[in-house]
């Protein structure tokens, strides 16, 4: 069967320089959509993927370009933000050949299930896919029934059906690696302080043993800790070298050093086999110290990202993220010294923000030597998420003030007022975050190594136009 897999353009939801940015920094190989191509081709399926994003796509031209591959079944998948993009070019296919069927799986169908199942969908997949797809592939090739394949949502005489929750995959090294020859890999590129690197993600383990009130992990069901095995990590890196000359992997799982055995493992097969990669990932500031950053640098570990978020000790008691401030001071300076970026994620608009305590953040980063960079994003009340409950109920000072989740973005503007403050102050206080962090002039040095000097001018044209704006 002829299967073509779309990844919709999504940075065209924001404008201007956001945009661009968005795009140089966050143009990401759809690692689901080919680790799903790569199980539909073992079953002997013929399979293509459109990543719209790279080709720069409208919703219009996907359409057309997936037509003109003669598909027998559409699949899609999506996160909350953009899955109104999906739905859209799922319409439009429709329009055009209506006989096709489209199936769509990600977080925001696994969470809101039926609410999201609009009429385009004549599938979905709800939870882990990687059981339920070829089943599916296989009855619909077949004509069979698929009432008896769990972790789907379809249609039966007009009526929509659901079968309940998939069981969790529990060895994911039986999957096939990701099917990234029909990703346009040489398009995928990360700004580093090394320069701009061709990349591609890679995971090795799923599920997260923290329930932060900002992530949807207990809606998601990914909880559950699942490993891979290094051999199969490292085999899978050598395929990556050896096919696509890549040598930068982004570690795409929740916290990269959560077992230091492992990843200490992953390292010295890396070395016996004398891979030349470099890698990073993301961790939390209280599993790293100096003899785990020294085994991984020697690896080739060049970036590690902390999700810092706020400086208040009572915020952070409320989001269920209690690792102390000195934790990622420390975890920083230790970066610093082993000539590893450090990035820390900072969002403003927390149950229990006010003025003050985005002030005492933004004052924080401001003086801190140790703290050299820092990404600020507006805190988004996801569905399935702990923090949408809370917005919904008004706990902590926040209010909800849409449902649309098309409105769920964190650059640019924002969905919630708390303890008195707007969109549009939480929007002016990002952009004043952006401004104390980037205008000191130590930190210009850095941001033009990772973004280039087109870029990195682009970004320093931003801090002044947000800094006049700000005096006038």
């Amino acid at each position: 069967m002829k299967i073509v897999m779309l990844f919709p353009s999504w940075t065209g939801v924001y404008g201007g320089l956001i945009r661009y940015f968005a795009r140089r920094s966050s143009t990401w190989p759809p690692l689901n959509l080919a680790l799903l191509a790569g199980i539909a081709e073992k079953y002997g399926h013929e399979v293509e993927i459109i990543d719209g994003e790279v080709e720069g796509y409208s919703n219009e031209q996907i359409v057309q370009e997936a037509l003109s591959r003669n598909p027998e079944l559409i699949a899609m998948t999506a996160t909350s933000p953009f899955f109104h993009i999906n739905k859209a070019v799922a319409e439009l296919f429709k329009e055009k050949a209506p006989q096709i069927p489209v199936a769509i799986g990600g977080p925001h169908i696994t969470i809101m299930k039926e609410e999201a199942f609009a009429p385009a969908f004549d599938f979905a997949f709800v939870g882990e896919a990687e059981e339920s797809w070829p089943k599916l592939l296989e009855c619909y090739a077949q004509g069979k029934a698929v009432s008896e394949i769990k972790g789907l949502l379809y249609r039966h005489q007009g009526q929509v059906r659901s079968t309940g929750q998939p069981d969790d995959i529990s060895d994911i090294d039986s999957l096939p690696f990701p099917a990234r020859h029909l990703l346009p890999m040489k398009q995928y590129k990360l700004g580093t302080l090394q320069g701009r690197k061709n990349f591609t993600s890679i995971q090795t383990m799923r599920g997260c043993p923290w329930k932060c009130i900002f992530c949807a992990s207990e809606a998601l069901k990914t909880t559950s800790m699942r490993v891979r095995s290094p051999r199969s990590i490292v085999e899978e890196m050598k395929s990556v070298v050896a096919q696509f000359a890549i040598r930068h992997f982004y570690i795409v799982d929740d916290v990269m050093t959560l077992w230091r055995d492992h990843i200490i493992e992953i390292c010295d097969l890396i070395d016996r086999e004398q891979l030349g990669v470099t890698f990073e990932g993301s961790t939390r500031a209280n599993l790293v110290d100096e003899a785990l950053m020294a085994r991984l640098t020697k690896s080739g570990l060049i970036r590690l990202s902390f999700g810092l978020e706020t400086v208040d000790a009572g915020m952070r008691k409320t989001m269920k993220k209690q690792v102390p401030l000195e934790h990622y001071v420390r975890a920083n300076a230790i970066c610093n010294r082993y000539g590893v970026e450090a990035l820390n994620s900072v969002m403003i608009g927390l149950p229990g923000e006010t003025e003050e305590t985005v002030q005492e953040t933004l004052r924080f980063l401001g003086n801190s030597r140790d703290v050299k960079q820092a990404n600020f994003a507006i805190a988004v009340p996801y569905p399935g998420t702990e923090f949408h409950q809370m917005a919904l109920s008004g706990d902590h000072g926040i209010e909800l003030m849409t449902k649309d989740f098309s409105e769920y973005r964190r650059y640019g503007s924002a969905v919630t007022t708390v303890n008195g403050l707007t969109p549009k102050d939480l929007v002016d206080l990002q952009n004043e975050g952006f401004v104390k962090i980037y205008s000191a002039p130590w930190r210009w040095k850095p941001m033009l190594k990772k973004q280039g000097i087109f870029g990195g001018l682009l970004m320093l044209l931003r801090v002044l136009k947000l800094v006049v704006r700000k005096m006038w």
